[in-house]
């Protein structure tokens, strides 16, 4: 029972990370190209995509939680027993980790590229009128 889970938290985290990389892939490559306006956007972009599914999967399954159903945490306490309450729970806290990951690793990506951009802009703007300064 217990692989049963790890198969199934790994393959739902699988899923919730391709789904995310598939939404953000265009905004990021478009945020990229902006920012870095050469050829290694792209080598950034698929980076970032590389990390949204090791962010997405590493946050989706849990293995220390996991590790509660085949070992006890103490020595006067059992092991705990794979219910459908707790199978119920075990997906919903995959789903809902690996989402959790994911948009913290995209508000960090978000924030540095927001900060690049306007260093961008502002040496676009210096350089578009040399005589104001």
């Amino acid at each position: 029972m217990f692989f049963t889970l790890l198969i199934i938290t790994f393959g739902l985290s699988v899923t919730v990370s391709y789904t995310a990389a598939r939404v953000f892939r265009k905004p990021i490559g478009e945020i990229f190209s902006r920012i870095i306006q050469d050829q290694i956007s792209t080598a950034w972009q698929r980076y970032v995509m590389f990390a949204t599914y090791v962010v997405g999967i590493s946050g989706g399954v849990r293995i220390y939680e996991l590790e509660r159903y085949i070992s006890a945490q103490s020595v006067e306490m059992e092991v705990l027993q794979l219910t459908m309450e707790r199978w119920v729970l075990e997906i919903y806290r995959t789903i809902i980790a690996s989402l959790q990951s994911i948009a913290w690793m995209y508000l960090v990506v978000f924030v540095v590229a927001l900060i690049a951009y306007v260093i961008v802009r502002g040496f676009e703007l210096r350089r578009r009128s040399p005589d104001a300064g």
